[in-house]
């Protein structure tokens, strides 16, 4: 089977594929990149057009974007049971709070967190594909609200992975108002030992301060 190279940096949205990879796991090789001309390099720009992290090769397979390289690790191995199957309403849950979260989701949290507000009026609003950071709560909270643990229902997944990272994201940095149901998922999260290496490895190569 061929091995799978992770690139990432600690301060970065690769965070969440380590995680991805802890729950997995697989043995995978840490390439760390750093921000400026190593990451904007030929090189890894035959990797990344983007010049950004993370991204996996798995043998020949390229992928790129946080959530798509979840989505692929899940359908890659399926041995963990990380992704549900095709046709059921688990998947279905799956596909769309996956999609939801690395679309309007991750453009809300980030837009709020540069201060920018989509403009209170209904065109403006429904030009936005998430239309306002209140209504991006909301839904998140909606889907926990039904006394599920996880986003396909009783089982965890990938999806959680990434939905669980984008809730804890925009917390930590004040951009996703709280919601009933936020702080219980999220700590269920974290408690998962993939959770608790994979912060570990990630804060064993952080900078140390000056």
């Amino acid at each position: 089977m061929p091995g799978i190279v992770f690139y990432t940096n600690p301060m970065s949205r690769g965070r969440i594929v380590r995680w991805m990879l802890e729950e997995l796991g697989q043995p995978y090789e840490t390439r760390v990149l750093d921000y400026g001309p190593q990451m904007k390099s030929p090189d890894y720009l035959a990797i990344n057009p983007m010049g950004k992290v993370p991204a996996v090769k798995h043998g020949d397979i390229v992928v790129t974007e946080a959530a798509a390289c979840c989505a692929y690790l899940a359908a890659a191995f399926p041995e963990p049971g990380l992704a549900p199957a095709p046709g059921t309403q688990e998947s279905a849950a799956y596909l769309r709070w996956m999609f939801f979260a690395a679309g309007p989701g991750e453009a809300a949290i980030t837009n709020a967190s540069f201060g920018f507000e989509v403009p209170d009026t209904p065109q403006a609003r429904g030009r936005s594909g998430y239309g306002s950071l209140e209504a991006v709560a909301d839904a998140l909270a909606v889907m926990l609200s039904d006394g599920r643990d996880y986003v396909t229902g009783d089982t965890f997944s990938a999806a959680d992975v990434y939905v669980g990272s984008q809730i804890l994201w925009g917390r930590m940095i004040g951009a996703l108002p709280d919601r009933p149901g936020f702080a219980d998922y999220t700590a269920r999260l974290m408690a998962r030992p993939a959770a608790v290496r994979a912060r570990q490895k990630d804060e064993a190569l952080m900078p140390a301060p000056r």
